[in-house]
């Protein structure tokens, strides 16, 4: 691992709109050097050997808890999987929690339902705390998208400037984190979604913030959305926590399907993307996801390899 030690890093992992463009760009060329050394078969467990990473989780999770476990694995620590019987927030308050993990591992990353509850971590820890998603937002699958995105138009961040992702559906956590990510890297973001499930204006303007002069599309018209893509992305239009909504939020979605009609109207080199998990002929069909635009698996993959750099910059960085 090259450098490590000599860059500066925002200590925690929350939101992106905390982070430079240079440090996304930096984990993202870390996660890339990882993923070659992985595919040569060259070893990295030095680079976190010997540390632990604490893994709370309040959401259930296949792409995160597999990512950032493997991920440690594979770079020489370990990582500790505590559910919700340790109440953080009821048995124990959160900085009580905090404080004892912070004796005792080198890490902690959590699944939250509220994104208040990492934010009272950070202010209580004395190690990096890691966002695997909030109700707020979800950086760690933003790297992997913006991963993604290199694997397919170039070989590292600064090949993205200029391009542009189409984000049809909900208006959801998992939109924001990918408007900053791509604003960071020069990526135009388009967002299509029905009337009343828009980014809200308080996200909108930490975006701006954190990105002054991105160009941000909001529409309510899924063709006009993905005419000039280079990706198309959509996500469940039911996110966890909100099942109460579901009849109610179906009807006004059917619009907004990734179908290959949809899909006529993007420029043909354009890609599909889609976060996981996916519910076929809801959100997006099986002829699209399963067909030669979609890149939604190796998306998939790339969620070891982005944890695998943030992991690597923020705990062997110190």
């Amino acid at each position: 691992m090259v450098g490590l030690d000599a860059f500066a890093m925002t200590n925690h992992c929350l939101s992106l709109t905390e982070y430079s463009a240079d440090e996304v760009r930096r984990v993202l060329s870390v996660a890339k050097e990882l993923r070659d050394k992985r595919a040569k078969g060259q070893r990295t467990e030095d680079v976190l050997a010997g540390r632990t990473l604490a893994m709370i989780f309040e959401k259930p999770s296949l792409r995160t808890r597999v990512s950032f476990e493997q991920g440690m694995y594979e770079l020489g620590g370990r990582a500790i999987v505590l559910g919700q019987e340790i109440g953080i927030g009821k048995r124990e308050s959160v900085g009580d929690v905090t404080r004892v993990l912070c004796g005792m591992v080198d890490g902690i990353a959590a699944r939250v339902f509220e994104h208040g509850r990492l934010v009272e971590m950070a202010d209580s820890a004395t190690v990096p705390v890691i966002n695997m998603l909030s109700d707020d937002a979800h950086p760690c699958q933003a790297l992997a998208d913006v991963m993604t995105l290199m694997d397919e138009f170039g070989h590292g961040p600064e090949d993205l400037r200029g391009r542009t992702v189409a984000y049809v559906g909900d208006g959801n956590n998992v939109a924001f984190s990918l408007a900053v990510a791509c604003g960071l890297l020069g990526v135009a973001f388009e967002m299509a979604t029905p009337p009343g499930y828009e980014l809200p204006q308080e996200q909108v303007d930490a975006v701006m913030r954190a990105v002054p002069g991105m160009e941000l599309v909001s529409c309510h018209d899924p063709v006009e959305a993905v005419r000039r893509a280079d990706a198309v992305y959509t996500d469940t239009w039911v996110s966890m926590g909100q099942e109460a909504e579901k009849a109610e939020r179906l009807p006004k979605f059917a619009d907004y399907q990734i179908n290959e009609s949809l899909m006529s109207n993007a420029p043909d080199h354009a890609i599909v993307l889609h976060c996981l998990p996916a519910y076929r002929g809801v959100e997006i069909t099986d002829a699209v996801i399963d067909g030669p635009q979609s890149r939604v698996f190796p998306q998939a993959h790339n969620r070891l390899h982005a944890q695998k750099g943030l992991l690597a910059v923020l705990m062997g960085g110190a």
